[in-house]
């Protein structure tokens, strides 16, 4: 099946009549929670009995269960459920059809398990939606899975939205699967991203083989799909709310370009000191490596503020291969960040900065657009569970802390307030060498391909870059390359 150019205005019963029309696609519908308005698309565009070949809803627990058998996770609006729904609706397709018209049919199972919101609207909307399907007759399979937020305050409209987003979904997995990106783009066809957010996507199969799912994640962000995205140290994408749900979080940001032993020392000394706080479970903490989207879009290659996805790739291929699970977010602001992690976790969180971070944060100018000001952003981030370790900076041979930190006099009681109520601690026993390493001087080193950088990042990361070429170092060092440069040292004024 050959794929076709993305058009934008192409409606979803439009989308769900091509289908329809195509003798090629056939298969089954799933659908639990949030009624059955994927299918019941494909019913009202006319010809669904070329497509169709059954559809479904478990609403009952106990019929779900015995349908799709008893999961590990007691949850049935989870990533669980959802993938022993495809794995028994397309078995059944495979099975039952495959002899009679698998020679010339592309087969497909769509499912989706959905919790829209309630007669009372007490909960989140929010569910679990994917597609697997052959690209060609006789093909092996592919997977598409998603998590979705429905964000309107209606359970009608949101029965409405999983609707769109389903024939969009199957759509693009029949026409769009050669572009990745036009795929993404696609799936808000017909919708807003005030009413849904995407916060997860995966791709898997023999026809996505050249597809990064950590790109992905990239793009749900870049994209405004979502604020945040999450992938683990196996590069495999993760649900936000699956990974944090009831979790202490421990999180570093930076640019990690590259990743240097200043950075480990802050995220295990931080760690260090948040693991001894009375009311943290050390059992049920998840440590998270930030990327901001400005950090990515800073110091690029050609200055044009736009994202090197090859430089972003290198960033996260170091920082997976130290085990770290990575959080790409669109929140420049701690307080922003500190209130998304506190719709997911209610338990504390610890968030490891270096000392200029502290004086950005008491810096009134960045809170100008907000009614309340500085007092507005500090209600969101320290009303939460939330604590800041701060990491020194050597400036002009002095160690800047938080004991050396002087806010501006009117928000001096404001600082005193935070440290008495332990919301505000220096990191200890951190490594005083660190102080003399600056992230950008380390990087001009390693695209020197000068002795002795190795000694400011982990081992692991150095070997790294050297197999692979990574931060413009230079493969085939230059011979006037190879002498002894002066120590990266000076203030740390850029330390993440």
């Amino acid at each position: 099946m050959t794929a076709i150019t993305y058009k934008s205005d192409i409606g979803t019963k439009q989308k769900a009549l091509a289908i329809n029309l195509n003798p090629e696609i056939y298969g089954s519908f799933a659908e639990i929670g949030a009624g059955q308005d994927v299918a019941a698309n494909f019913f009202k565009a006319g010809a669904s009995s070329g497509t169709i070949a059954k559809t479904m809803s478990a609403y009952d627990m106990t019929f779900s269960d015995a349908i799709y058998g008893v999961q590990q996770v007691r949850r049935y609006v989870s990533e669980q459920r959802l993938m022993s729904m495809l794995n028994h609706e397309y078995g059944l397709l495979i099975e039952r059809l495959n002899e009679q018209r698998g020679a010339t049919t592309t087969f497909f199972a769509f499912s989706d398990t959905m919790s829209a919101l309630n007669y009372y609207k007490t909960n989140e909307g929010h569910g679990w939606m994917g597609v697997r399907f052959q690209v060609k007759p006789g093909g092996e399979y592919n997977d598409v899975v998603l998590h979705v937020k429905l964000l309107d305050f209606d359970n009608n409209m949101q029965q409405q939205a999983v609707g769109i987003l389903g024939v969009n979904l199957i759509y693009a997995c029949f026409y769009y699967h050669d572009n990745p990106l036009v795929f993404l783009l696609s799936l808000m066809d017909e919708l807003s991203k005030d009413r849904i957010q995407i916060d997860m996507i995966r791709f898997e199969g023999p026809d996505f083989q050249k597809i990064d799912n950590r790109l992905m994640s990239l793009f749900l962000v870049k994209y405004g799909f979502s604020d945040a995205a999450v992938f683990g140290p196996d590069g495999k994408n993760q649900q936000p709310s699956e990974v944090l749900h009831k979790k202490h979080v421990m999180l570093v940001r930076g640019r990690f370009r590259p990743v240097i032993n200043v950075h480990l020392d802050m995220l295990q000394n931080g760690l260090r000191q948040f693991k001894q706080e009375p009311d943290v479970d050390k059992d049920s903490i998840v440590v998270i490596t930030e990327l901001t989207l400005q950090s990515l879009k800073e110091r690029n290659a050609d200055d044009s503020g736009e994202i090197d996805e090859k430089d972003f790739l290198d960033r996260v291929d170091i920082l997976c291969s130290l085990g770290q699970t990575v959080l790409i977010s669109n929140f420049h602001e701690y307080y922003k960040l500190v209130a998304y992690l506190s719709k997911i976790t209610k338990l504390k969180m610890g968030v490891v900065l270096g000392y200029p971070n502290l004086e950005y944060i008491f810096s009134e100018e960045h809170y100008k657009d907000l009614p309340g000001g500085i007092l507005e952003s500090f209600a969101t981030l320290f009303s939460r569970e939330v604590k800041l370790y701060i990491y020194p900076t050597l400036r002009d041979g002095v160690i800047k802390n938080c004991l050396r930190f002087y806010p501006p006099p009117h928000l001096i009681d404001l600082y005193r307030y935070l440290i008495t109520n332990n919301k505000i601690e220096d990191i200890s026993h951190y490594n005083e060498r660190n102080l003399q390493v600056q992230t950008d001087k380390v990087l001009d080193l390693i695209k020197q391909g000068a002795e002795g950088w190795e000694e400011y990042v982990p081992p692991e990361v150095a070997a790294m870059i050297k197999d692979r070429c990574l931060f413009g170092y230079p493969c085939a060092v230059p011979s006037d390359a190879k002498e002894d440069v002066e120590v990266a040292e000076g203030n740390a004024e850029k330390q993440s």
